[in-house]
């Protein structure tokens, strides 16, 4: 299996890579600061470039039996603006899988039926920017036809595996209060070889 990773220096991505790495998975990397990619690997294959970019994601997903993205949000709504040009990439090389690290503000609310957490009583954001972000990407998937799952960690503070999560599809699972990006990352492998929550949005937590 060859996956194409987006994200693989950030506080998810990296993990995932090591995970990957692990499991014997060749993996092409694409990173505006190489160096930043400590795994090292002759299943590696880095590549320097910008998500932003789109022939820097073409040459990153090309050959590539699946795609996860652990890319990061930021002012600059960035998470949405390279999404389309992973969805082109993917669609022009038939390849049809994609796992994306999302964000529990964008499950349903329990509270509110048919409202995202984020705009909800049940979140206690101050700020909603990251969550609109990680929305709109979400949004646009649905209208693909690609076999997507977006992993909707809670709370994600930095810290290794403890294992013993829950998870359920499209919301946070009841009295959920964190996860760390370890866990984080072993649910997204586990999704990669065990595929489920397919097209749906899935909630984490322990």
């Amino acid at each position: 299996m060859k996956i194409a990773l987006f994200g693989g220096t950030g506080r998810v991505g990296r993990y995932i890579l090591d995970m990957l790495l692990e499991e014997n998975i060749e993996v092409t990397a694409l990173a505006r600061s190489p160096e930043k990619l400590t795994s090292a690997s002759p299943l590696l294959k880095v590549i320097k470039g910008d998500a932003l970019h789109k022939e820097d994601v073409e040459q990153t997903i090309q050959g590539a039996d699946a795609v996860i993205s652990a890319l990061g949000t930021d002012k600059q709504n960035t998470l949405q603006q390279s999404m389309p040009h992973i969805i082109e990439a993917m669609e022009a090389h038939n390849i049809n899988r994609l796992l994306t690290i999302g964000t529990a503000g964008i499950l349903d609310a329990r509270s509110e039926p048919g409202t995202y957490r984020f705009a909800s009583s049940e979140s206690k954001r101050r700020s909603t920017t990251a969550a609109e972000d990680h929305a709109k990407v979400y949004e646009m998937l649905q209208t693909t036809g690609l076999v997507w799952t977006i992993i909707c960690p809670t709370y994600l503070p930095d810290g290794e595996e403890h294992g013993k999560i829950r998870a359920e599809e499209d919301f946070l699972p009841k009295d959920g209060y964190k996860i760390t990006t370890a866990d984080t990352a072993a649910f997204t492998v586990h999704l990669l070889l065990h595929p489920a929550y397919e097209r749906k949005r899935v909630g984490i937590t322990y």
